[in-house]
Parts: C-alpha cells; structure tokens; sequence
C-alpha cells in the first residue's frame, strides 16, 4: 500500500538519506528529535485517508452535540481542574484508527482513541515535508486534507492558536519544555507563529492575569495560553502552580482544558459506530451492566486507565483476579474494552508493519470542524509505542502521503 510509490520508495531507500532526514529535521526544529522518527512514510489512498477523516468528525459530533453526554462527561473533570468559561466545542480534536481486515477483505478503520486535546500540528508538517524533499519523492504527493495547503494550514492554526492578539502575549504553556519530546513541535510555532514557550509553573499571577517573564527579565501579561500541560504530568510530578486552573482568570485558552476531560478514553462506551469497540467502564462491568458487549474470551479483552495517573497501563487479559484487586472507589477510573487485531499493510525491508493513523483536527471559533493533517505511527510489536518495539527499524513516527 500503495503501489507503484511504496515499492519504489523501498526499492530507492538508502541509509544516508535517512541520516540526511534526521539532520534536517533537527535543523527545521532547532532542536534533536528524541523520539524515533521511521525511515519511511506511509502512502495511502486519499479515498482512506477521507474515510477516516469524516468518520472522527461523525465521533465528534456525536459527544459534541448530545446534551446527555455532556452533562454526563462533566463529572469526568476534576473540581480543580474546571476551567471557567468552556468553549462550545474543542479547538483540537485527534482520532486515531487502524486498520482491521472486513469479511470481503477490503480494510476498514477500526478506532483506537480520541482525545480533544492539541497534537504535533506543527513538527508534523515540516516531517511530511522533508519526507517529500530528502527521499525526492514524486512531486503529486501530498499531506494536508480538509482541501488545505500549507499556507491555508498555518493560516488556520494561526487563527486557533494566536487568534487576534499579538503573538508576543501568546504563550505555550508546558511542564518543563525543555525536557518534553515534543519540544521539536513547540520550536516550529515559535518560528512560524511568533509565540512563547513557557513552563507553566514558571507562570505567575496576579489578580486574575497571568504573566511570564521574558528573555529581558521583564513581566509580560498573557492574553491566550495554547495549553499543551497535561493534568496527569502536574498530578504524577507534584508541581505546584501559582494559579489555580479552576480561578476565573482573565485570559482566554487556545484549546480549553475542560475538553482533555470530556472527550478521550472516557467517550468509548458512550459512542454508536461500527469503528468502535466495544467498552464498559470497569465499575458497570462490576454492577453486571455491559458484559455482553464484551467478547467471552478474556484473552480478547484489555484493560485500560482512563488517566495515566490512575497508576496503570493498558494490561492484555486481565484475570478476575486482576479486576477485583483495584479498589471499588477507584474502577470509575478504568474501562474494559475489546481487543482489535490491527492488519499489517505497510511492506518494509523487515517485513509487513502496522500503522496507526491519528487524524487531526482544527475547529475554530465561528467555523467548522475541519480534518488538515494527519500522523502515523508505525511497529510490528503488541502495541504501537516505540517503548513496545525496540531495537526493530522501519518502525516509529512517520506522516501519511496521498497522490494529488
């Protein structure tokens, strides 16, 4: 998939080109790429790539738009991390599918996650292109969906992330920066947004403003925070911050933070679509609710914690034992899903390799919610994360190309 482009980017692979790749994309990020970036990207059909796309914004609206999910997923946020003042609908949407082989053998998404929450919309550009620029591949390919290019791209990420202020009172806001993988994608805005990356407990505040402190030493207020701090990081690393998300702070948010909470591993049983499998939150599943849903073979069951601070990861087969271990007051916190066999489709040097594709997606104020780019992560182990396939090659981060 998808010939004659994936047999001739094998067939013309060299090593020194993806040294040559690693190079550059250091050099556009003005930082080293710590997490694995693959020697290939992945070519799909753009028919695919549309399906996935319109099926995330269908799941989308799904939540979005049922007053019951709503008020239901409310309780899912934390009192102190409600931020006043929600937005109607999430600025950043991610979903992410494989592909699972149908009884006619055609290859249908199968959805993996959702999370309303920003990705690497801007490392990930400058990946798809160097991708196109270092392998010189044929110049019909492309990488932006939604119609977009990469000027209406940025235009629009712009438009969400800096809105109508000056960039100089736009501030990225993350734990320790410096020390996060993504910072590669946080160095891209910056270049091509003019904004500030900020360690959020580096914040300070006063009254109901918050300010940083600039290269000169001189406080500057924030008028719009691009949250990309994730409340299980603040949680796991004790952090303690000058403000409180929960104040009633005058600023205004490039994503809300009440939608990491609404719309992630929390939406699954709550979604109606023949891409989604099936789950139970794990206390319903104690109350005898949902276990039919359920496949009978245990060994094609996981276990998942909605929040990584619920102290586990995703656990294959999980014994009755297992189950009745985690304390009653703490099962709201896990869901029972079934297992999805994803089908290798990508031909490498190594053999037949998985992909995950995250589309993403932008939806600002007074538009609509519009697919524009996507992201692929490849591997041959039991899960997708480079952590689950090491030292394998042709696996790792990499973009998805469709011809024109």
């Amino acid at each position: 998939m998808l010939q004659p482009f994936r047999g001739d980017f094998n067939k013309d692979f060299t090593a020194a080109k993806y040294v040559e790749l690693q190079k550059r994309l250091d050099a556009a990020a003005r930082t080293q790429v710590q997490f694995r970036v693959c020697e290939t990207p992945a070519f799909f059909p753009k028919e695919m790539l549309d399906e996935l796309a319109e099926v995330g914004i269908e799941l989308t609206r799904q939540l979005v738009e049922n007053p019951e999910y709503m008020r239901i997923s409310s309780g899912s946020i934390p009192a102190e991390y409600r931020v006043p003042r929600e937005t109607p609908w999430p600025e950043f949407m991610t979903v992410d599918f494989g592909l699972v082989r149908a009884a006619d053998g055609s290859l249908k998404p199968k959805l993996v996650e959702m999370q309303a929450f920003p990705s690497v919309f801007g490392y990930q550009d400058v990946l798809s292109r160097e991708y196109c620029s270092v392998f010189d591949l044929p110049k019909e390919l492309r990488w932006h969906l939604g119609g977009h290019d990469e000027a209406s791209y940025w235009e629009l990420l712009r438009r969400v992330i800096v809105g109508k202020h000056d960039p100089k009172h736009v501030v990225l806001a993350e734990v320790e920066p410096e020390h996060q993988k993504t910072l590669p994608d946080f160095k891209v805005y910056e270049e091509r947004l003019g904004i500030v990356t900020v360690d959020v407990a580096k914040l300070e505040k006063v009254g109901r403003k918050l300010f940083y402190l600039n290269d000169s030493g001189e406080l500057v207020d924030i008028h719009r925070v691009f949250n990309r701090a994730i409340v299980d990081e603040i949680e796991r690393k004790g952090i303690e911050l000058a403000f409180r998300y929960c104040d009633d702070l005058d600023v205004e948010w490039a994503g809300h933070p009440n939608w990491f909470f609404r719309i992630s591993k929390f939406s699954l049983p709550y979604l109606d679509h023949a891409s989604v499998p099936a789950a139970v939150f794990l206390n319903d599943w104690f109350d005898g609710k949902g276990r039919t849903k359920l496949p009978s073979d245990r060994n094609e069951v996981l276990l998942k914690p909605l929040y990584s601070f619920a102290g586990k990861g995703i656990q294959f087969a999980p014994t009755d034992a297992e189950l009745e271990a985690i304390p009653v007051e703490e099962r709201s916190l896990y869901l029972l899903q079934e297992r999805v066999h994803f089908q290798p489709v990508i031909e490498t040097p190594h053999g037949m390799t998985q992909a995950e594709i995250r589309v993403m997606y932008l939806w600002p104020e007074g538009g609509r919610m519009e697919p524009v780019i996507s992201l692929v992560r490849m591997g041959r182990g039991l899960m997708m994360g480079v952590d689950h396939n090491r030292d394998q090659e042709w696996i790792g981060g990499s973009a998805a190309l469709y011809p024109a």
